[in-house]
């Protein structure tokens, strides 16, 4: 890292402290926990809305299909969050950061259920048939309606400029970075190269639109899903007698500021907090906003019917992938403290994968590429639309270009101010999403009792969709 990006990395680290500070993990994680009592409980809806996510329902309105917007976000938020991400957390915030992170997604799911249902209650359909939706609009229509126009236009403004910019950040070059680092630490290829054949394949998607974005997710994501799991339940096995002290650390370091044994380093609980609620919406992005931009997009019958699968995206990403991630980390730490201390990030979980005789940095890698790329996919719609909202159709395809560019950028890029900025925008993009859950709380409310608690999750909703000019 050169001195200007040491310096700049300083800089944010700063501001990175400040804004994850108390005030946001209470506003998340309390987020979370209102929700999830307001909806009494809709974790517990969880086997439904799996089997409704893998149902089609091709005769409502819509762009792609309910499982073409789920793995489009899944492609989104199952990224470097799982892999690199918790092993960050784990390496700053010690073992319970993996507890916290846990918890997140748990709690998670109500809010990404919340997410997804104003999404679709709100989304628009343009001129030449297309779905738009996401926060930007629940902001702008929703908040508008309740609590005055200008108030909601502005918080739509807001909310898409610091969805157009963190985009940047969380879904093009972490990923890319951490792509680059691995293929170079496993296969010995320069970043440049590494960059240029991302560049390449990234374009050849993108340019197709939601569309084509969704074509390849419906594919990859579960594929490359199933993949990873298979080789943390392979180390699993093999770290099979460490398991159990690991996760008796897990869930005694999440509330204690004991200094911890087995090659951890000390940390407070309000660390530990941090770091793994910090990683935890990292990962499956619950409150950020982001992945209703996709659900809008779903053809849907109503609201819930969207939101319920939307939510199992949460379900998938933290509650199942990060959780394993977690265990072979730690359970892997205990085995070999000697090997494994002073790692952090990719490195930490690479030799962690070593315990598979042979393939396993090669396992790693193959996810760790086919998990990034496919969030760099999915988030460039997301980037794309929040550009839309802001300046119309004209923004589209300089878009495109400038993010396949910057996707090389991420590459050649020093990975702890890569981090670091991708954390800050988190937090500023989480901010008004946060605030358009709360005013409408009640929507998601009423619409829940409407179409689920009465059993009418077949029914058609009869809301207006609005015909807006983006051109």
């Amino acid at each position: 890292m050169t001195e200007f990006a040491e310096t700049l990395n300083g800089y944010v680290s700063i501001v990175n402290g400040w804004v994850w500070g108390p005030v946001m993990l209470i506003l998340l994680f309390g987020t979370h926990l209102f929700l999830t009592i307001r909806t009494r409980v809709i974790q517990l809806h969880i086997f439904k809305a799996i089997k409704l996510s893998v149902t089609k329902d091709s005769a409502a309105e819509g762009d792609i299909s309910q499982f073409g917007a789920l793995t489009t976000a899944l492609a989104a938020t199952i990224g470097t969050g799982n892999i690199v991400g918790v092993a960050t957390a784990v390496a700053a915030g010690g073992p319970g950061a993996v507890l916290w992170c846990w918890l997140t997604g748990v709690v998670g799911i109500a809010t990404k259920y919340g997410e997804a249902l104003l999404a679709v209650k709100y989304r628009v359909k343009t001129n030449d048939g297309s779905m738009l939706g996401g926060p930007m609009y629940a902001l702008e229509l929703g908040v508008g309606e309740h609590y005055g126009k200008l108030f909601g236009r502005v918080l739509g403004i807001v909310f898409a400029l610091l969805a157009g910019i963190a985009a940047f950040g969380i879904g093009n070059m972490t990923q890319g970075n951490s792509i680059s680092v691995m293929v170079q630490d496993t296969f010995g290829v320069s970043p440049i190269v590494t960059g240029l054949i991302l560049m390449i394949l990234t374009g050849v998607v993108v340019i197709g639109g939601v569309k084509s974005i969704a074509k390849v997710c419906e594919k990859l994501v579960p594929l490359m899903a199933f993949f990873y799991i298979i080789g943390c339940i392979v180390i699993i096995f093999i770290n099979h007698s460490y398991i159990v002290p690991a996760l008796k650390e897990i869930f005694s370091s999440a509330f204690s500021a004991r200094a911890m044994g087995g090659g951890f380093v000390g940390a407070t609980v309000i660390t530990a907090a941090r770091y793994g609620i910090a990683r935890g919406l990292f990962s499956n992005e619950s409150g950020l906003g982001s992945a209703p931009i996709a659900a809008a997009a779903a053809q849907t019958r109503n609201p819930v019917r969207q939101a319920l699968v939307g939510m199992t995206g949460t379900f998938w990403d933290t509650v199942i992938v990060c959780a394993l991630t977690g265990i072979v980390l730690v359970s892997s730490i205990i085995k070999d403290p000697a090997s494994l201390e002073g790692l952090s990030g990719g490195n930490l979980t690479s030799a962690a994968f070593n315990a598979i005789p042979g393939v396993g940095p090669v396992v790693l890698t193959i996810g760790l590429i086919t998990f990034a790329w496919s969030t760099i996919l999915g988030w460039s719609y997301y980037g794309e639309r929040a550009w839309e909202y802001l300046a119309g159709k004209k923004a589209v395809f300089p878009f495109r270009v400038v993010w396949v560019i910057v996707v090389f950028i991420g590459c050649v890029t020093a990975l702890d101010l890569v981090w670091n900025i991708a954390d800050t925008l988190n937090a500023c993009m989480a901010f008004p999403n946060l605030v358009s859950l709360l005013l409408l709380s009640g929507v998601i409310v009423n619409e829940t009792k409407k179409y689920l608690w009465e059993n009418n999750l077949d029914a058609t909703s009869t809301d207006i969709i609005l015909q807006i000019d983006k051109n």
